[in-house]
């Protein structure tokens, strides 16, 4: 699994840094999504997946990796 994000679409709402803080943070000037772990460990994919699903700008994309 690959995380990208665009952080045009990102709106802040911090939904991904509530359900997958290993995975996710936020910038503390404006609240812009970080990407912690580009390519997230196998126990963090269910809650990266779920992170993904809930934001509410659609700015994290799941990409399958091989």
């Amino acid at each position: 699994m690959k995380i990208t994000v665009d952080e045009e679409k990102c709106c802040g709402a911090g939904q991904c840094v509530l359900i997958a803080p290993e995975v996710f943070d936020q910038r503390d000037e404006d609240g812009i999504v970080v990407v912690l772990e580009p390519e997230p460990p196998h126990d963090q994919h269910a809650l990266t997946r779920e992170a993904a699903a809930v934001c509410p700008a659609a700015a994290i994309q799941v990409h399958a990796t091989p």
